[in-house]
């Protein structure tokens, strides 16, 4: 998921980006690589650890994924990549 991807958390209702990947020493939570969890930027300066699996994905009324400072087409190609490999559901229009 890059940088800047909007973002919410499902179970806890935050609104954010992607600002990151921490590598996780211990804890039980990580992403599907087994390693890492992503940064969510929730307003400055507050960030929040957070896996995949607790995310859901922010697109527009064109069901484009929502990114910071970036254009149509990129949006585009995030958004058929995070299609391949994440779960419909996850992604959803705010509210």
């Amino acid at each position: 998921m890059p940088d800047g991807t909007k973002v919410k958390h499902r179970h806890e209702g935050h609104v954010g980006f992607i600002d990151g990947l921490t590598e996780i020493v211990s804890g039980p939570n990580r992403n599907p690589d087994g390693k890492t969890q992503y940064r969510m930027n929730i307003g400055a300066p507050d960030r929040q650890l957070v896996t995949e699996s607790d995310l859901s994905i922010l697109v527009d009324d064109e069901e484009l994924v929502i990114m910071l400072r970036q254009k149509a087409p990129y949006r585009r190609a995030v958004t058929q990549s995070l299609h391949s490999v994440l779960a419909p559901d996850r992604f959803v229009k705010p509210a």
